[in-house]
């Protein structure tokens, strides 16, 4: 079945009432027949029967054993770093989101946890960092906010020729376009607030294990530490999930669209979009990923924060806001913004610059986001050279 049908008949029509749409089971507990006996479950924090529905449509979608909901993307990450102990070193990409660096660095690093950030789009790059106490490798592919793209597929040979785990985010890419465990990923992270909920509307996080033994370890991490997705979040993210195929498909090609518009913009220094033939990796993107993504990120010449605000805040469709993923377009200066908790040094030498924006494009009517990024460079350059002219 094409993904669309396979997602639509993954969710089942409610047992007890017939209902086409799943069912909010808002309740704490659960009333048993005996001491122990119940109908498969027991307390909401252990297991809820629509958290339950959504993660058996993501196992299924990311082609894996096991699901997981958790309350929000960095829980989720949180919930398999948990899977390492003091002494553990983990490979991590470069180009990393600016939360899951704060959480590596900030809290586990101080538990003995060694993280070592590589340029991952060269899979040796990952073989010449191993050590003896490496054992996960974390990537992101495409990566935030960059859109480097890492050959998955090289680099899961790699991890399982020294039995390391191998960890993605798919975020960026979504299971409607990459499938990370049919490449030989041990766990696959999405943060649902972003391209799986598509509304911007909920706070979620997934994780989805190749096997039984691994999902055992966390479900009981999830059930250990109580970072839970809710009743209401859960049929909130199950609803999105509904339209993920559609979406994707018409945020890539718009997102394209501007991509390839931004690349002819004379203020425009580096575009970064894995559908560019220019993209370093396009070949691998070409290769994993069925659609390139709705992201696209660029920088300007002079690399100029103040520029890029003005940009930011002369359009009238793109929002400046946090986040990506949404029906509704945004943008962002991830360096004031997404990857602020980044040290300087360590943001420049991953790509980020200052006047790096980053761009989610929804599902606008292309032509009208084009008009809009149009006239917001065009007023930003206004802008700016009056403001010039004005101080000399």
């Amino acid at each position: 079945m094409k993904t669309q049908t396979q997602i639509l008949q993954s969710i089942p029509v409610d047992p007890l009432t017939g209902s086409i749409s799943v069912p909010i089971y808002q309740t704490s507990t659960f009333v048993q027949e005996a001491p122990g006996i119940h109908k498969g479950y027991d307390y909401a924090r252990s297991n809820n029967p629509t958290r339950a529905v959504l993660e058996d449509i993501i196992a299924n979608l990311e082609s894996g054993a096991a699901g997981f909901a958790f309350a929000s993307g960095l829980a989720a990450i949180d919930a398999v770093i948990k899977l390492l102990q003091s002494g553990d070193e983990v490979i991590a990409v470069d180009d990393i989101y600016g939360g899951a660096y704060r959480l590596f660095t900030h809290v586990y690093e101080k538990f003995g946890i060694t993280f070592n950030y590589i340029d991952t789009t060269n899979a040796e790059n990952v073989r010449k960092k191993i050590t003896p106490k490496t054992k996960l490798i974390w990537l992101e592919s495409p990566t935030n906010p960059t859109l480097k793209v890492s050959d998955i597929e090289a680099i899961a040979t790699i991890a399982k020729e020294y039995n390391i785990l191998l960890a993605v985010d798919n975020t960026f890419a979504s299971a409607s376009s990459q499938v990370p465990i049919e490449l030989g990923v041990d766990i696959v992270i999405n943060s649902a607030t972003k391209y799986l909920g598509g509304h911007s509307d909920l706070i979620a996080g997934l994780v989805v294990t190749a096997t039984k033994e691994l999902g055992e370890k966390i479900k009981f991490i999830q059930n250990a530490s109580g970072g839970i997705l809710s009743p209401f979040d859960s049929f909130l993210t199950i609803r999105g999930i509904e339209t993920l195929p559609l979406r994707i498909k018409q945020h890539s090609e718009s997102a394209l669209a501007i991509a390839k518009y931004l690349q002819n913009h004379p203020l425009v220094k580096n575009v970064y979009y894995p559908g560019l033939e220019t993209h370093y990796n396009y070949e691998v993107a070409k290769k994993q990923q069925r659609y390139f993504g709705g992201i696209v990120s660029f920088d300007l010449h002079d690399d100029s924060k103040e520029l890029a605000s003005a940009i930011l805040q002369s359009t009238k469709l793109f929002k400046l806001a946090e986040s990506l993923g949404g029906i509704k377009s945004l943008c962002c200066l991830p360096s004031e913004m997404t990857h602020k908790s980044i040290p300087t040094e360590k943001r420049y030498s991953s790509g980020v610059t200052d006047s790096l924006i980053r761009l989610s494009v929804g599902l606008e009517e292309v032509d009208d986001l084009l008009n809009d990024l149009d006239f917001a460079l065009g007023l930003a350059t206004i802008k700016i050279s009056t403001s010039t002219v004005g101080l000399n």
